[in-house]
């Protein structure tokens, strides 16, 4: 009796097996998920039909696209990428969106002093750094100076700024304290500066970005050139300006840091770890929307780990949409978006990763999108 149930074990197994595979969607299905996870840049300042901006939104249907002005994979020259002047780029953005349904993410840079995409040169006004904005410590300029950052984004077609920095500032952090683009060393006066920054942006229509989890304020290197270990220097005081503003309602995404921090994951950097995404800015501070990665191929990641394994860490973590912004050091490679979907869908559909985080991302995202203003 008990072999006579063997064969119906094994016919139930693969019958539960061949039930479980068929609820996967097809792949045009999966391939339009994996697309809305990626915010993904091209060169030009304008777009065709046969460009690849237009392959990307058009085509591919990827949910975000990153803008530069400088292209740093080519002269590096001021102008040399997709920013050149007003005009050109509210044109270009209009055709964007127009591909993408009017759904489309939008992003760039604009925090103000070194790091700002719209640049005077192009026809905007200059806008104080962070560390300038601080230093001042007033209400109505921290407000003043976000209003009109924020109106240049709007007016520009661009919904999403990669802004505010809410690491902590320490003066001697190469690429963040040095160059200026911390508002300080207290948590509280970090998050004051920035929630009045996200409520000015949202005033206009523009989405914010806070950056760069879990704290990057204390690195003693860049992450853009190699991995970041911050064990000895990260201080619980840097997760404080994220708490206050989840608390608060203001958060819209967040973006990950390229660090290793073994008081939080003694394996895996930021983008890659679940401990520090699931654990930490999920459950530990009850965030729950987009989580977007620093650019997957800047050399933090990139040096120490193959692409497909990272992006699979890193949706694996907590990451709903990956950046690769296709300027940086490592290079451009026009079809990189494809293959990355390529990637994504085959990892779906051989188990390593589960296709609920596929669709929780994507839901985090839609959820994004009906913030765009029309």
């Amino acid at each position: 009796m008990k072999h006579s149930l063997l064969p119906l074990l094994v016919a139930c197994l693969m019958a539960g097996n061949l039930f479980a595979s068929s609820q996967l969607p097809n792949d045009a299905e999966l391939r339009r998920m994996a697309a809305q996870m990626l915010m993904v840049g091209f060169r030009g300042d304008s777009v065709s039909e046969t460009s690849d901006a237009a392959r990307y939104v058009r085509d591919l249907g990827v949910g975000a696209i990153i803008l530069f002005d400088v292209d740093l994979t080519g002269d590096a020259t001021i102008g040399s990428r997709n920013i050149t002047s007003r005009q050109k780029l509210q044109r270009m953005t209009a055709q964007l969106q127009r591909w993408g349904g009017g759904r489309l993410l939008i992003a760039l840079d604009q925090e103000g002093g070194r790091v700002q995409r719209l640049k005077p040169q192009y026809g905007y006004e200059q806008l104080p750094s962070a560390a300038q904005i601080g230093q001042m410590q007033r209400s109505d300029s921290t407000r003043h100076y976000a209003r009109l950052m924020a109106r240049q984004l709007s007016q520009s077609g661009v919904n999403i700024n990669l802004a505010p920095v809410v690491d902590l500032l320490n003066p001697d952090t190469p690429g963040l304290g040095k160059i200026d683009r911390c508002y300080s060393a207290s948590p509280s006066v970090v998050a004051w500066h920035a929630g009045m920054l996200v409520d000015e942006h949202h005033r206009q229509g523009v989405m914010c970005t806070l950056k760069h989890f879990p704290g990057h304020g204390n690195a003693t290197s860049d992450s853009h050139w190699g991995l970041v270990d911050v064990t000895d220097t990260w201080q619980p005081t840097e997760l404080r300006p994220y708490e206050l503003l989840i608390g608060q309602g203001k958060v819209d995404l967040v973006m990950t840091a390229h660090i290793f921090n073994r008081t939080i994951d003694p394996d895996y950097p930021a983008t890659l770890s679940h401990k520090t995404l699931t654990g930490v800015l999920r459950r530990q501070l009850h965030y729950d929307g987009v989580i977007l990665s620093d650019d997957m191929y800047m050399q933090g990641i990139i040096d120490h780990y193959q692409i497909e394994p990272a992006l699979v860490l890193a949706i694996n973590a907590g990451c709903d949409m990956l950046c690769v912004g296709n300027n940086i050091s490592t290079g451009f490679e026009a079809d990189r978006p494809f293959h990355l979907v390529d990637m994504i869908v085959r990892a779906v559909k051989d188990g390593r990763i589960a296709l609920s985080r596929i669709q929780e991302a994507n839901r985090r995202i839609n959820s994004l999108k009906n913030k765009i203003k029309q």
